[in-house]
């Protein structure tokens, strides 16, 4: 049942507004002074304050009534509190609502109105109730799974992402290769991290491999290693990244770039945990954890005869789907005020324009995003129009809007072949981007 205080010194007040509020199973608590009110406020859960302006005798100012309010306000901020006046200090009720009052009620009052207003504002206050409540119980959330595992540092608010990283710890001990999807830019390699702290093997080493920045006839050499002799300008016998993985983890990124003739050496080290270097017929055992990473779509790969079926399962064996920054956005105030200048608190317009953006770039665009504010705003604030960031509607058309063939090619001109900076250009991934060109037949080379 909902609570109101009445701070009223005329109990033929306090006894009208107790019936009243009584017939509509509204408990009410009583006080003849303010010094009485804020006395209970400190010992009772109270959903609402109803308070007169004035308490002595000869008193119309309303000096009493301001000053109990804003004694109520340093109390409990979030408290709706409904003013009682008369007509002599009306002007003084407006300036209180003005400062935070919810209404005021002019003597005599119209019970309709007054349970009408009441009710909204317990409806208010219940559902702000629920909502310290769930954050309350989120946060102790957060920080029980923070206690247990090593997070890494990580900075998250959002319980999509508290999720994501509960059945990564939840995982990690196990020996089982683990695939993590997500968009660039949105933090797997610090899920791969936070997996490798919490494994049986956290001790060992944690090894990565981007497979998108190597050139395809490079990475076979890159994961087995190579002897002497084995390509062009291999000089002298190198160590390859399963090797360097040994007694530890191999996070692969990019993992959809990986070549087929390289996906069918990497499915055979998985199920044996056997290899050759290039160039060797030696045959080589490691025992590593191997977690993967992509933003491409490999079933899709795989109807398209991209990506081995068998090597997808294998490295399937667990699934950590991370969700795009704009699906949690919980995370981008956190990870701003992270990001920003100590000296350089976010304006609330700066906070809100954060919060509107689509973040096609995610977690890297918002950290480049702030940076770059933090260093050009000239006030002691990053407002809003030191984020630049593009207009709504812009955003959403450049996500929706499918390049043509000669778009492409003006992009791979423009970034001199570069594919990554071509994808990122058009807004696409490496391997969206090569299915494309596969599709308008636009030579690899």
């Amino acid at each position: 049942m909902p609570t109101i205080l009445i701070i009223d010194d005329n109990r033929s007040v306090s006894t009208a507004l107790d019936v009243l509020f009584s017939l509509h199973d509204i408990s009410t608590l009583h006080a003849e002074s303010p010094q009485q009110g804020l006395q209970l406020l400190q010992q009772e859960a109270v959903d609402l304050v109803i308070q007169d302006m004035n308490f002595s005798a000869d008193t119309t100012s309303g000096e009493e009534g301001e000053a109990l309010f804003a004694a109520i306000r340093q109390q409990n901020p979030d408290l709706p509190v409904i003013l009682l006046t008369a007509w002599t200090h009306l002007s003084t009720a407006v300036e209180l609502v003005k400062a935070g009052a919810v209404d005021y009620i002019a003597k005599p009052w119209d019970d309709r109105k007054l349970l009408a207003t009441v009710n909204n504002l317990i409806e208010l206050s219940e559902a702000r109730h629920e909502l310290a409540r769930r954050r309350n119980r989120e946060r102790r959330s957060r920080e029980q799974l923070a206690s247990r595992y090593d997070l890494r540092d990580v900075i998250f608010e959002d319980p999509a992402s508290e999720r994501v990283l509960a059945l990564a710890c939840q995982v990690a001990r196990s020996d089982l290769p683990v695939l993590i999807t997500g968009p660039n830019g949105a933090g797997k390699e610090r899920i791969a991290e936070i997996l490798q702290a919490n494994s049986a093997v956290s001790r060992g080493p944690f090894v990565t491999l981007n497979c998108g920045a190597i050139p395809a006839d490079l990475i076979e050499a890159e994961l087995f290693g190579a002897d002497a002799g084995a390509y062009t300008g291999a000089n002298k016998a190198r160590e390859g990244k399963f090797e360097a993985a040994d007694g530890g983890t191999l996070f692969l990124d990019e993992i959809g770039n990986l070549p087929l003739s390289g996906q069918m050496k990497l499915l055979r080290v998985l199920e044996t945990g056997r290899f050759e270097r290039l160039g060797s017929n030696r045959e080589r055992q490691v025992k590593v954890r191997v977690i993967s990473a992509t933003n491409a779509d490999l079933p899709a790969m795989i109807r398209d005869g991209q990506f081995r079926e068998d090597l997808y399962y294998r490295l399937n064996a667990i699934e950590l789907e991370l969700p795009p920054l704009a699906e949690r956005p919980g995370d981008i105030l956190p990870l701003a005020d992270a990001f920003r200048p100590a000296d350089k608190p976010l304006s609330e317009a700066a906070r809100q324009a954060l919060l509107r953006h689509g973040w096609p770039g995610n977690v890297r665009e918002l950290r480049n995003v702030i940076q770059r504010a933090g260093l050009l705003a000239m006030g002691d604030r990053i407002e809003a129009s030191d984020l630049k960031l593009p207009k709504p509607a812009a955003v959403r058309s450049s996500q929706v809007q499918e390049p043509e063939r000669a778009e492409i090619q003006q992009a791979l001109q423009r970034a001199g072949g570069v594919i990554a900076q071509a994808a990122a250009d058009l807004g696409l991934s490496r391997q969206a981007l090569y299915r494309r060109m596969d599709r308008f037949d636009i030579p690899r080379e």
